[in-house]
């Protein structure tokens, strides 16, 4: 691993916090666990490594096509790609 990944809120409030996370080549987020149920919408298309408590899988991701995840999942994100990788999350409180 490379590096921690960057994140820049762009929206919290009551009720969402919208975040961009950019990864260099390399780059992880760090452990961590959701509080709350999140959508991901990917700004690159390319595959993401995750590591789970069951173990490690790739997640491909497509430009603009967004997926869903209820909270409590658990989690480091890696990108493996030799290129840049930026998403959005969508974190709702509500």
């Amino acid at each position: 691993m490379t590096g921690r990944a960057t994140s820049t809120v762009l929206i919290d409030n009551d009720r969402v916090r919208v975040t961009r996370w950019r990864f260099a080549p390399g780059a992880a987020t760090g452990w961590h666990v959701h509080e709350y149920d999140y959508v991901i919408v990917p700004l690159t298309a390319g595959t993401l490594e995750l590591v789970e408590p069951e173990g490690t899988r790739d997640s491909h991701l497509t430009v603009g096509a967004p997926y869903f995840r209820e909270d409590g999942v658990e989690h480091d994100v890696v990108n493996t790609n030799d290129h840049d990788f930026t998403f959005i999350e969508i974190e709702m409180r509500q």
